[in-house]
C-alpha cells in the first residue's frame, strides 16, 4: 500500500498518542499507522473535498473509518491536537511546512516531515521556531531521492548557518553523502550561472558552499585569517587614530564559523554565540578608546564571557585598494560608464588615501544619479542638495565624509557622494553650486561585507562564513 517514502514516515512514527497526517489525500498513511497496530488513533487532514473523499474511500475500504477522523483544514487550523504525539507533513513545499509549524502552540509534539522543496529553508525555520533536528533520513524511490525530517522542540536555542541548513543532519552516511553530492553540483551549477553574469561575489559564494556540500567545514586558525586579511588590507596602514586589529581572541584561536558584520553590537554577539560562531569580523572597532573598565553590559564582555574572538578592519579597509572604497567604484562601474582612470580623492601620504574621483562618460540630473545610489547601497533614501545642474565629475568616501566637502571643490568635482552629513555642510554645498549626497554612514560602508566575504571563502572554502542578519542600520525611517 506504501511506497519506500511513506513506509520510511510510518516507522518514524512514535506511536505513543494520536498522530495527525496533514495533507493526507488518499489516507494510505493514516489506514497503515492503523491496521499495523502503530497507532490506535489517526487524524488525517486535507485542505480540499477531493482528496479527502478519496480518503473516505480508503479508510472504509480498510474497515478502520472508526480509528481515523477525517478533517477538512486548511494545515493544522480545524485541527484538534489534544492527545497528539505526532504530526506529518509530507508532500509539501518546505516554506509551506514552515508556515504550518509556525502556528503550532504545543511544546511536546513530535513533526516527521518530507519537504519536497526548500529543504534547507526548513531546516533554518525549524531552529528560529526553538525545535530541534533530531533524525534525518534519506529514502531512495526509483531516481528520486526523499529528505525525511523528525524534529522535537529543543531546550536551547541555536540558530542554523546557511551552510548548515544546506548540509543537514543525515543518519544514513552513504546514501546522504550521495545526496550531498548532487546538491553540490547543483549549487556548483549556480555558481557558474552568476559567474557568467559578472556576479564575482556569488558566484563564489556558492562556490565554497558547493565545496562544503562535498568535502564538509574545518576549522583555520585564527592567524591565519590575520594574515591573509593583512596582506589584502594591510593593519599597518590604518591611520593613526585608529584601532584596527585582532583586539579580542578567543579560546582556542582558531574557528570554523565566522561572522561578518559593520559593528559588534550586542545583538550580532548573541547570533554569534547561537550560531556556533568563534570568531567576528568587523569594519567599526568594538575597542576604540581606551577602557578604563569592562562592565556586564558592554560588548567587549560578552565576547570573552562567550569566548568568540573580535578582528576589526577600520581605516585599513577603506584605504586599500580592494577595499570599502575599492568596492564602491567598482559598483559605480557597473552601473555607469566611467571614462578614464580614476584618481584619488583625499590623499593622507605615504601613498595612501581616502574615496576615489570618477568621471562620468555621461552627464547624469542629480536625481537620477540619487536613484541609482540606493540601488548600489541598498538605501531607503539618500539626501541631496538643491543643485540641479547636471553631473561629470564626482568624488566618493564612505562613512563620514562631508569635511571632505573642500577638497572636493577644490579638485573641481560636481557632486560629492559619503555619508553622515552635518548642517552646515549642506549650506556650503548649496552656497558652492556642488551636489551633495548623503547615502547614510551605514549603507556606504555595509557594502563591503559581500565582498570580505569574497575574499575569506576564496581564500578558506572550508569556513563557514556568514553575514551577521543583526548587521542593519542602527536607525529606522518613519
Amino acid at each position: 500500500m506504501l511506497d519506500n517514502r511513506l513506509k520510511k514516515i510510518a516507522e518514524l512514527v512514535s506511536g505513543k498518542g494520536t498522530a495527525v497526517d496533514v495533507g493526507t489525500d488518499h489516507a494510505y498513511l493514516a489506514a497503515e499507522l492503523v491496521t499495523s497496530g502503530k497507532c490506535s488513533r489517526v487524524i488525517a487532514s486535507d485542505i480540499k473535498e477531493g482528496p479527502l473523499e478519496s480518503a473516505r474511500n480508503t479508510v472504509e475500504r480498510y474497515g478502520v473509518q472508526d480509528k481515523v477522523e477525517l478533517i477538512l483544514s486548511d494545515g493544522l487550523e480545524n485541527v484538534p491536537l489534544e492527545g497528539v504525539s505526532d504530526i506529518i507533513i509530507a508532500g509539501m513545499g518546505g516554506e509551506t511546512i514552515a508556515d504550518i509549524v509556525g502556528r503550532i502552540k504545543e511544546d511536546d509534539i513530535r513533526l516527521i516531515m518530507q519537504p519536497m522543496t526548500k529543504v534547507e529553508l526548513l531546516r533554518r525555520k525549524l531552529y528560529e521556531m526553538c525545535y530541534e533536528i533530531t533524525g534525518e533520513h534519506i529514502v531512495a524511490d526509483g531516481d528520486k531521492m526523499y529528505v525525511i525530517i523528525v524534529a522535537e522542540k529543543a531546550g536551547d536555542w541555536r540558530l542554523l548557518t546557511e551552510s548548515e541548513s544546506l548540509y543537514g543532519f543525515f543518519e544514513d552516511a552513504g546514501l546522504g553523502d550521495e545526496y550531498r553530492r548532487k546538491e553540490a553540483q547543483r549549487l556548483a551549477k549556480v555558481s557558474e550561472a552568476l559567474k557568467g553574469s559578472g556576479n564575482t561575489s556569488g558566484a563564489q559564494h556558492y562556490a565554497a558552499l558547493a565545496y562544503k556540500m562535498e568535502n564538509g567545514g574545518d576549522s583555520v586558525r585564527i592567524n591565519d585569517i590575520y594574515a591573509y586579511l593583512d596582506s589584502l588590507y594591510p593593519f599597518s596602514s590604518q591611520d593613526s587614530w585608529d584601532n584596527s586589529g585582532l583586539l579580542v581572541e578567543n579560546y582556542d584561536m582558531e574557528c570554523d564559523k565566522v561572522l561578518l558584520s559593520l559593528d559588534i553590537t550586542r545583538k550580532v554577539v548573541d547570533e554569534a554565540a547561537n550560531k556556533g560562531a568563534e570568531l567576528i569580523i568587523s569594519h567599526h572597532p568594538v575597542i576604540f578608546e581606551p577602557l578604563k573598565a569592562i562592565t556586564r553590559e558592554s560588548t567587549v564582555y560578552e565576547l570573552i564571557d562567550r569566548g568568540i574572538a573580535a578582528l576589526c578592519m577600520h581605516t585599513n579597509l577603506d584605504i586599500s585598494e580592494g577595499g570599502t572604497n575599492g568596492v564602491i567604484l567598482r559598483e559605480l562601474g557597473k552601473k555607469y560608464a566611467l571614462a578614464g582612470n580614476p584618481e584619488p580623492f583625499e590623499e593622507i601620504g605615504g601613498g595612501r588615501h581616502y574615496g576615489w574621483i570618477v568621471q562620468l562618460a555621461e552627464p547624469i540630473a542629480p536625481a537620477e544619479l540619487a536613484q541609482g545610489l540606493k540601488a548600489i547601497f541598498g538605501c531607503e533614501y539618500v539626501r541631496m542638495s538643491r543643485r540641479r545642474h547636471k553631473i561629470s565629475r564626482l568624488a566618493f568616501c564612505s562613512g563620514s565624509g562631508g569635511s571632505m566637502l573642500g577638497e572636493a571643490l577644490a579638485k573641481g568635482c560636481d557632486a560629492l557622494i559619503t555619508g553622515d552629513v552635518k548642517h552646515d555642510v549642506w549650506i556650503s554645498a548649496n552656497n558652492s553650486g556642488i551636489s551633495l549626497f548623503d547615502c547614510g554612514h551605514f549603507h556606504t560602508e555595509n557594502i563591503v561585507l559581500t565582498e570580505l566575504r569574497r575574499v575569506l571563502e576564496e581564500k578558506f572554502p572550508q569556513l563557514d562564513v556568514e553575514i551577521a542578519e543583526k548587521s542593519i542600520d542602527p536607525c529606522e525611517y518613519v
